[in-house]
């Protein structure tokens, strides 16, 4: 089984994550801001990994450093994990009424992130639209990985759900074991 236990406590956060890569697509997220909850739920039940994820976060200041470190520490249990054998990479086009997510990821060891999302409106809820990207960026830079994404569409909401689904179902196929693989790399390490 490859579970992991990711703990963070600055000034700004203090983050419990567990994380089963092998799961079913449970979930309990309590991040003190609710839209961040759902995609995260999206996420985790499109992607089949079991996530539990309980933060106390500076959002008297704002939701920032809460979505930032959330993915800094997402990211930090998915580069714990062991690379032998998994697929790598993984693609995923998730629609959702209009709009339409594209999220593209190689588990290779090198960061980096190109993304398409302009957000028409500043706020979901209590959720902050400009960190959408910086949770992506924050991620990717802690789990290793290149990670691209598109999304187009109308309503904030979908776009921003359908691309966490997609990122999901990415997440899922590059995650994948297959015993045939090895490491996958012609350099024989990731």
């Amino acid at each position: 089984m490859r579970a992991f236990k990711v703990t963070r406590d600055t000034n700004e956060t203090k983050i419990h994550l567990e994380l089963n890569i092998d799961g079913t697509g449970k979930y309990a997220i309590k991040t003190g801001i609710a839209f961040f909850d759902h995609v995260l739920s999206s996420f985790a039940k499109h992607g089949a990994f079991d996530l539990k994820l309980d933060v106390l976060g500076d959002l008297e200041i704002d939701d920032h450093h809460t979505v930032e470190d959330v993915g800094i520490v997402l990211g930090k249990a998915f580069e714990n994990m062991e690379k032998k054998n998994i697929k790598r990479f993984g693609w995923a086009i998730i629609p959702m009424d209009e709009a339409k997510a594209t999220v593209s990821i190689d588990i290779g060891g090198r960061p980096y992130v190109v993304g398409n999302y302009t957000p028409n409106t500043e706020k979901i809820g209590n959720f902050s639209t400009e960190n959408v990207v910086h949770f992506f960026e924050s991620f990717s830079n802690n789990a290793k990985i290149n990670l691209h994404f598109e999304v187009t569409g109308e309503n904030e909401h979908h776009k921003v759900e359908a691309l966490f689904k997609a990122f999901g179902v990415a997440m899922d196929m590059a995650t994948h074991v297959d015993e045939r693989k090895g490491i996958v790399s012609t350099k024989g390490v990731i």
